[in-house]
């Protein structure tokens, strides 16, 4: 399959993603190399060899699930490296500009 610049504009703009021209390039080339490594994956002859739903072999037995007590707000915040009132702040990271 080969992509092509409509393809990853229309990418991008189903991820809610904008690119310059020079990263919306870099993307598609990204995108080309990912592609055709899963094409090369095609090719292997899989005859035989049974579908994998997990890579462990084996079952991992469940802890037993037993309730601690907790640490107060002062504690949890104590290594935050900001925060206001009672809560964690972090960075805005979505941008409802679209």
């Amino acid at each position: 399959m080969k992509l092509n610049r409509a393809i990853t504009e229309k990418i991008a703009r189903l991820s809610k993603l904008n690119f310059n021209e020079n990263e919306l390039e870099e993307i598609q080339q990204d995108l080309q190399h990912m592609i055709g490594f899963v094409e090369k994956l095609n090719e292997l002859d899989t005859t035989g060899v049974a579908p994998l739903t997990h890579i462990a072999t084996h079952a991992t037995a469940p802890r037993e699930d037993v309730a601690y007590g907790s640490i107060s707000i002062d504690q949890a915040l104590h290594n935050a490296p900001d925060s206001k009132d009672r809560y964690f702040t972090v960075p805005k990271v979505i941008n409802n500009n679209s």
